[in-house]
């Protein structure tokens, strides 16, 4: 599995040179591409084929090589197979069929961008690519939104525009994200700001609609736990006057806090109060 460059053709390390150069074929996402990088570096190492549409089928045949005593060299088009590109399916098929598996690291747009965020977390989620349409994406930004790790994802030129907006309304316009577009490369723009900010940016911008782009958001701020006492003044008159379930309905539709948290304060005050009562 080698590493090639996301921009930046310096970035290509001896050790992928050495591992193309000595394998026996490589398998590439797009040999076209592929093709222009070995052309650079001298490498005459044959080429297949193998994307999203194929793998499965050249993972058979590819392991049949390996098992006849031949190497395998897979790239993806750009940065480390198998991260959002192909690569997994041929990786599992290998350990399957007990075949040796060489990590060769190197460039990857997702730990590129997630060092250059600034953004101070021990914990970090990679997303990779949200869906397409909009409310398929909101969702699942949605089941994100209060996750207390910073979370990356991939995005499409021609969707960043609507990516980010969609972001700015479910994480809300003040929660910091920093774009990073065409990493490595000549145009590369690292930006960092709320998302509401960010979103008119890009919009107002069509330059941020070029190459790909690696969104990282920061972590949800830490939800601060109320008091119990914090609702008193809200239950107190209503649990005087009502049974304890209907005080504590309207008690959540005034506040809107958590049912179970005002049901556990008013139990408390309506036994507190009986404490108090006087006896016959």
């Amino acid at each position: 599995m080698v590493a090639t460059p996301i921009g930046n053709l310096n970035d290509m390390t001896p050790r992928a040179i050495a591992a193309l150069k000595g394998a026996d074929v490589i398998a590439a996402e797009d040999t076209r591409v592929t093709g222009q990088l070995l052309k650079h570096f001298n490498i005459s190492t044959p080429m297949v084929s193998l994307h999203e549409h194929n793998e499965h089928s050249m993972a058979e045949k590819l392991i049949a090589r390996m098992l006849a005593g031949e190497t395998i060299a897979q790239v993806s088009d750009a940065g480390t197979p198998a991260v959002s590109d192909p690569g997994a399916l041929l990786a599992a098929a290998a350990h399957a069929a007990g075949c040796k598996i060489i990590p060769v690291p190197g460039a990857s747009a997702l730990t590129t961008a997630l060092s250059a965020s600034g953004f101070v977390s021990p914990h970090a989620l990679f997303y990779g690519f949200l869906p397409p349409k909009t409310k398929q994406r909101c969702d699942a930004l949605a089941e994100l939104k209060e996750q207390s790790f910073i979370t990356v994802f991939y995005e499409a030129p021609h969707r960043i525009v609507d990516c980010l907006a969609d972001m700015a309304a479910v994480f809300g316009p003040e929660r910091e994200a920093v774009l990073c577009r065409e990493i490595t490369k000549t145009f590369e723009t690292i930006r960092r700001l709320p998302l509401g900010e960010l979103a008119a940016w890009v919009a107002s911008d069509s330059n941020q609609e070029r190459g790909e782009s690696v969104i990282v958001v920061n972590a949800a701020p830490k939800a601060e736990k109320a008091n119990g006492a914090d609702y008193d003044k809200i239950l107190l008159p209503l649990i005087a006057e009502l049974p304890l379930k209907q005080a504590v309905a309207l008690a959540v539709s005034i506040s809107g806090a958590p049912k179970n948290a005002l049901y556990e304060r008013a139990l408390e005050l309506k036994n507190s109060a009986k404490g108090k009562e006087p006896s016959a």
